[in-house]
């Protein structure tokens, strides 16, 4: 399993030329460089820690200066932990960019969902209102807390009541990736992904049972898109000119 570090901008679209539709997520992927590895001799499991975003060494703490000594590197804004066999193949000072994967790829991205404050049940789980007529007592309340004398002491675990809304780790599975730029640094994920934009998300190879590639179709290049209508534009006034002359 493989894995990288990347920040969630915003989603758009592109095309294939058959006119195939791809809504996707475009998640900008800098270098990745590697702070620390950890093994099993010494840590117990397998993994790199991973620095993104570099940061002025006057804006660092001494901690951070001196693990980016090591790694004969700059200070990072952000470090995280990469687990995975095949991250043991990086050493110390290595660059992981983003063309570790390519189009075609199923992935699973890892993020931390939008924070919606102190909720109550009605928009936290989702639960049906009560009666609207101002006769009835009871309109977005959170259900009866009996416990029909096996719970009598207190509340049951797991009941849904009200409380921190979000601002958790969630994971999406099984996510296709349309396409891999590492010289402008991004990559486009099919689909929308958890978190909000400038958020950072981890993108990993898919640990379910699934196939690990499908067919992406070729996209059309906004290049290309673009040509015809410069030419146009170009063609314009020499054809009015014609037109004119002939009149």
């Amino acid at each position: 399993m493989k894995a990288i570090l990347g920040r969630k901008m915003g989603m758009t679209s592109v095309f294939a030329e058959d006119g195939t539709l791809y809504p996707v997520t475009v998640v900008e992927v800098l270098p990745n460089v590697v702070t620390q590895v950890k093994t099993v001799e010494k840590d117990g499991y397998v993994a790199v820690q991973v620095g993104y975003e570099d940061k002025k060494e006057s804006r660092a703490n001494k901690a951070e200066k001196g693990i980016a000594k090591k790694a004969k590197t700059v200070p990072h804004y952000i470090s995280a932990e990469l687990r995975g066999d095949e991250m043991a193949s990086y050493q110390l000072g290595d660059v992981i960019k983003a063309d570790m994967f390519k189009a075609g790829d199923v992935v699973d991205v890892i993020g931390t969902s939008k924070g919606h404050g102190y909720t109550g049940t009605i928009k936290r789980w989702h639960m049906t209102i009560g009666p609207k007529g101002h006769g009835s007592g009871y309109h977005r309340g959170q259900g009866s807390f009996a416990n029909n004398g096996r719970y009598n002491h207190g509340v049951m675990p797991g009941k849904h009541m009200s409380g921190h809304h979000g601002n958790k780790s969630a994971t999406l599975l099984n996510l296709l990736i349309v396409k891999v730029d590492a010289e402008k640094g991004y990559i486009l994920v099919r689909g929308g992904l958890p978190g909000s934009k400038r958020s950072i998300v981890t993108i990993r190879s898919a640990i379910k049972n699934v196939a690990k590639t499908q067919e992406v179709k070729n996209l059309i290049s906004r290049v290309a898109q673009e040509a015809p209508k410069a030419e146009e534009v170009k063609e314009a006034p020499v054809e009015a000119a014609v037109e004119t002359k002939a009149e």
